[in-house]
């Protein structure tokens, strides 16, 4: 919904604007793996979202509720996590927020024999094999 003066949308997560951004959030991350990238950036995905007509900027916490709600989607912990393609300018990793959800449910992902790296491989060569 467009508030009254501006043209930023506004976002509640779950609601048909929100459905929406996260539909073209799963598809624009998608197309990435299949090009095999390995820097994507949340400014790029914050640009490609814009261009299709949501206005979510990189830094707003929506962003982070968007590439969580990807990894959640139709994903048993069995899948690879796609938001594992989208990191930080300044370290080159994914956000903090990234890891986090990788511990919990359904995921687990932890100790040694986990990397966020082989993560973002396994999502590479799950959407290069389509």
């Amino acid at each position: 919904m467009r508030t009254p003066g501006s043209t930023a949308l506004r976002f509640l997560q779950g609601d048909a604007v929100y459905l929406s951004a996260l539909d073209e959030t799963i598809e624009i991350l998608r197309r990435w793996a299949r090009e095999g990238r390995t820097d994507c950036r949340s400014r790029s995905l914050s640009e490609e979202l814009r261009a299709k007509g949501h206005n979510v900027h990189y830094r707003c916490p929506i962003i982070s509720l968007l590439l969580a709600d990807t990894c959640r989607r139709g994903n048993q912990g069995l899948e690879p996590m796609l938001s594992s393609l989208v990191i930080l300018k300044a370290t080159g990793r994914p956000a903090g927020q990234f890891f986090e959800l990788a511990k919990g449910a359904p995921f687990y992902r932890t100790g040694a024999d986990w990397s966020w790296e082989q993560e973002r491989a396994r999502v590479i060569a799950r959407y290069r094999e389509r």
